[in-house]
């Protein structure tokens, strides 16, 4: 699923996404470390995984273990 960065604290790590139906919602620390990427910015494009207590996973098709651009 694609969604648009809403919020990203960089010092914590923490922020939320809005997906293109319009909910908003957060992800923590621990996503993001796991993303291995180094920064986010509002507005920015991302594609995530949603589970129980918001997104499971976050990245961006290209870049991190695994990914090709297509």
């Amino acid at each position: 699923m694609q969604a648009t960065v809403h919020e990203f604290d960089h010092d914590s790590g923490e922020g939320s996404v809005l997906t293109d139906n319009g909910r908003v919602l957060p992800f923590s620390h621990t996503v993001f470390a796991a993303s291995e990427l180094r920064h986010l910015r509002v507005g920015q494009r991302v594609s995530i995984e949603v589970g129980s207590s918001g997104v499971s996973r976050l990245w961006i098709v290209g870049i991190g273990s695994g990914q090709r651009i297509r």
